[in-house]
């Protein structure tokens, strides 16, 4: 039995075939770097909410407001990228977007019960307990 060597288009296709698993591979890589990221801001954010729970100064708050806008542009921009690799999807965008402009009421309304010395810390607590629920849904 004589078998014949591949083709010259069939080592091609073969080539092909193992260069997209390998960029699978990469880009599932990205993405898990990309969540670990997100875990990692999202703890420091939380540890940035105690604080600003318990002190509730204005510095505090700046740091919290800053960690939640950071955190926001690493989800969109990562989320863009992975949207690019699996296609155009309006709808998820979208929610996207809603749930930015939600943590930015919500941020708002935080800055003023801070400034205003009025709320209790359960109050503030729970502010910042918004933040994160919304904050967990942009990345899920």
């Amino acid at each position: 039995m004589n078998k014949a060597a591949p083709s010259r288009t069939e080592r091609k296709e073969e080539v092909a075939k193992a260069s997209v698993s390998f960029t699978d591979v990469i880009a599932n890589k990205r993405q898990n770097a990309a969540l670990e990221k997100l875990n990692g801001m999202m703890k420091d954010i939380e540890t940035q909410g105690e604080k600003l729970s318990e002190h509730r100064t204005i510095d505090d708050l700046r740091k919290y407001k800053k960690m939640v806008k950071e955190f926001m542009e690493e989800a969109v921009n990562s989320g863009l990228q992975l949207e690019e690799q699996r296609g155009f999807n309006r709808r998820g965008r979208t929610k996207v977007y809603k749930i930015v402009k939600e943590v930015d009421n919500r941020l708002t309304e935080l800055a003023n019960d801070v400034i205003n010395k009025e709320k209790s810390q359960l109050d503030i607590l729970s502010k910042v307990g918004e933040i994160k629920g919304l904050l967990v849904n942009i990345y899920t």
